[in-house]
């Protein structure tokens, strides 16, 4: 029999929250977003992103940390890579440009665990898949989807921590 990985999950409470300057987003609907990721597909070819989950637990239920943009839309913190940048150092990247401290001295060491999924865009639309199609020959870039993170995180255990 297979073990599950095991994640310690820590309290809300045990981490530090302090708040940023906001960052506006650089399109203001999906038509002109997924416009923009074909301009940037033609200069670019494809292009990697990375989103990380951070869990944390409340009265030992568990929570996953969001992103809210706006006043409606919510995500994971994270965004496209470097071209050739490396997936665990451009996440850290990532989480410390949108969460960490703006002094540099103040930037956390992120512990980065195990992927938990793999996404593909075939096309320039909203539509992503947990696999590339075997008819598309050039996919345009992959990511995760928030609504089957419940899922994807049932493979593990979890140790819900006191402090």
């Amino acid at each position: 029999m297979v073990s599950s990985p095991v994640v310690n999950m820590y309290p809300l409470s045990s981490y530090t929250f302090g708040t940023k300057e906001p960052k506006m987003e650089k399109d203001t609907s999906v038509a002109d977003r997924l416009a923009r990721m074909k301009v940037n597909y033609m200069k670019e070819g494809m292009r990697t992103s990375v989103e990380g989950i951070l869990l944390v637990q409340e009265h030992r239920h568990p929570h996953i940390l969001l992103l809210q943009i706006g006043n409606t839309f919510c995500k994971l913190p994270g965004g496209r890579l470097k071209p050739g940048e490396n997936e665990i150092e451009g996440l850290k990247r990532k989480l410390s440009s949108k969460l960490g401290a703006n002094p540099l001295s103040l930037q956390p060491s992120w512990q980065i665990g195990e992927c938990v999924a793999i996404w593909w865009r075939p096309n320039f639309e909203t539509v992503m898949y947990p696999y590339c199609p075997p008819h598309i020959t050039k996919p345009k870039r992959y990511g995760p989807v928030i609504s089957t993170i419940p899922q994807q995180l049932s493979r593990f255990q979890f140790n819900m921590m006191t402090t």
